[in-house]
């Protein structure tokens, strides 16, 4: 009996030094949110730089607890993250008439969307390269964001949110009609970009990196909304499940799931 109830006190007191932690890295991530929203800085939807900081896009999103679902996703196929690079835009070899489907093969399942290459032509056109090249496959996502704003982010084979395919791209399709209230609606496939909110100069920056939209999001309409989830928003579901934990190194708030895209390819619809 002894000995059980010293377990008991024992489990109790780490009990309650755990949710001691959490109290102090929750008043630490929100300090650290408010000097972010001040400087009107923050570092997300961002190829390698900034974007627009009225909502908080680093830090401060749900982090692992012990209560975090386990990795509800499968081992990365064999393979290495691609580290090319090219000097510019790829030329236009799409018919930007026609509508073309993406097809991820992720480690937490299929994602497919659909992608609009008459209002957003250079997007989908470099999208379209992108996968034709392997640049997507054995890449990780790398970036979820689970609070204020419910995206995740991907196409950065370097895994840090610093990664570019070497050219850039310009922005398209931001008057979306869909795009209501400066709401993504769940389902949007859109560009991240290094615009900072305010320098016209870091305009038509996107890249590579593009997010998926799991849940309406509050956004201001500066990033190209370019395609549409038509398969695997329970897979975006289930990955959001799993929740985030921080990386310090990188800034990102990366998915508890492992979610590795396998490959990625795109043909017309």
């Amino acid at each position: 009996m002894v000995n059980k109830d010293r377990r008991r006190r024992e489990l109790a007191r780490q009990k309650y030094a755990r949710q001691q932690q959490r109290r102090v890295d929750s008043a630490r991530r929100a300090k650290r949110r408010n000097v972010l929203i001040a400087g009107v800085v923050a570092v997300a939807l961002a190829a390698g730089a900034t974007a627009y900081a009225s909502v908080k896009l680093i830090g401060g999103d749900r982090s692992t607890t012990d209560d975090a679902s386990a990795d509800p996703c499968a081992r990365p196929a064999p393979g290495s993250p691609s580290k090319k690079t090219w000097p510019k835009e790829p030329a236009m070899a799409i018919d930007s008439s026609a509508p073309y489907t993406a097809h991820l093969a992720t480690t937490c399942g299929q994602l497919t969307f659909t992608m609009d290459a008459a209002k957003a032509p250079h997007t989908v056109n470099s999208f379209a390269f992108l996968a034709g090249q392997g640049y997507f496959d054995h890449s990780r996502c790398h970036r979820l964001v689970d609070q204020n704003i419910y995206v995740l982010q991907c196409g950065d084979p370097k895994g840090t949110g610093e990664g570019t395919p070497g050219y850039t791209l310009p922005d398209e399709n931001l008057k979306d009609p869909r795009i209501k209230g400066n709401v993504y609606p769940a389902g949007t496939v859109a560009m991240a970009n290094r615009y900072d909110g305010t320098n016209p100069k870091t305009r038509n920056s996107g890249g590579s990196q593009f997010f998926l939209v799991y849940k309406d999001s509050q956004l201001p309409p500066n990033y190209t909304p370019f395609g549409r989830v038509t398969g695997g928003m329970d897979v975006l579901k289930k990955i959001a499940d799993a929740g985030s934990h921080p990386e310090p190194a990188t800034g990102n708030t990366a998915p508890n799931a492992t979610v590795v895209i396998d490959r990625a390819t795109v043909g017309k619809s």
